[in-house]
């Protein structure tokens, strides 16, 4: 408490908004810290760049910049590059992430479950054949390298594939996985250890973008409904899977329960959603933290590493 305590003359900083897809959900996810945090200051970012008046010596910053910016390591790289103190992920773990096959290789070298993929260029694309030959009759493709559902096709037959693959841009990273069914869940992480389990059952049987940020269109059960011995099993997978990425400060992880009992993990999330329907306050309420409580928590670390700042003049 004594860091905390001698930080206390510094402002926080809130970024959020910049230019993504997921602008919208970025701004709802600043204001609602900023409510929890009545003496931040809260800037919503008009273009994909740090403001100039953001001082090392006078700011410590809590980014929640959903989308290529805030999730690629380019807003951390800017931060460090500046000596600025911030909350979260670094810019080498965050660009690791972000990057769905690239993490997808780290989960098995640190044996956390994760299912096969095929991973393509947009303008090198493969034949519908050869992935259901593959990944079989159901398939799901998604950008390697975005977040929040964006750009998901889920899909069922030789008709449906053909067609995905002609609407894909020829550009970007692109995969392909074999449909999970079963129980889609997602499990917060904060200082290394895993929070409860969130159970997501959208009510369109699909977790999209749409339906991830429209009220009322999922229903979510937090803790979820899991024999001890499981939730054990996926709690540590997960604190494994944050290790092994460089996770810092606190992260997301978002996994499948099939009814066989065996669990993938999909992704981490660097930049977890902070608005009135996401995951990460859901899961974190689990362990006792209300909203105000996590944000206290997910921000502490920042202000510790911003009193080993040494700043130098300019």
């Amino acid at each position: 408490m004594e860091g905390l305590v001698m930080s206390l003359a510094k402002q926080v900083v809130i970024l959020c908004g910049a230019i993504s897809p997921e602008r919208d959900v970025s701004l709802r996810s600043g204001r609602a810290v900023a409510k929890v945090l009545p003496e931040a200051r809260l800037v919503e970012l008009e273009k994909n760049e740090i403001p100039s008046w953001l001082d090392a010596s006078r700011h410590v910053v809590f980014p929640v910049i959903h989308g290529d910016y805030g999730e690629d390591g380019r807003v951390q790289a800017e931060l460090e590059a500046r000596g600025i103190a911030y909350a979260g992920c670094d810019a080498q773990a965050s660009r690791l992430c972000i990057d769905k096959v690239a993490t997808k290789k780290i989960m098995r070298e640190a044996g956390v479950p994760a299912i096969p993929e095929v991973a393509f260029q947009g303008s090198q694309k493969p034949s519908a054949s050869d992935l259901m030959s593959h990944l079989g009759n159901q398939i799901i493709i998604k950008p390697a390298d975005k977040g929040s559902s964006v750009g998901l096709y889920v899909l069922q037959g030789l008709k449906e594939v053909e067609a995905a693959l002609q609407q894909i841009p020829a550009t970007g990273q692109w995969m392909a996985e074999r449909r999970l069914m079963g129980r889609e869940m997602s499990i917060g992480i904060l200082g290394g250890r895993a929070l409860g389990i969130v159970e997501i059952v959208p009510k369109t049987g699909v977790y999209d973008y749409q339906t991830k940020y429209t009220k009322g269109s999922t229903e979510y059960l937090y803790p979820a409904p899991l024999d001890s011995l499981l939730a054990e099993r996926i709690s540590r997978a997960a604190e494994k899977l944050f290790q092994a990425v460089g996770g810092r400060d606190f992260a997301r992880a978002d996994l499948f329960l099939e009814p066989t009992g065996d669990f993938y993990f999909l992704e981490i999330n660097t930049m977890p959603g902070m608005t009135e329907t996401s995951l990460m306050p859901k899961s974190a309420s689990c362990s006792g933290l209300d909203f105000a409580a996590l944000v206290q928590r997910m921000l502490a670390p920042a202000w510790q590493r911003s009193n080993s700042i040494k700043t130098n003049p300019t």
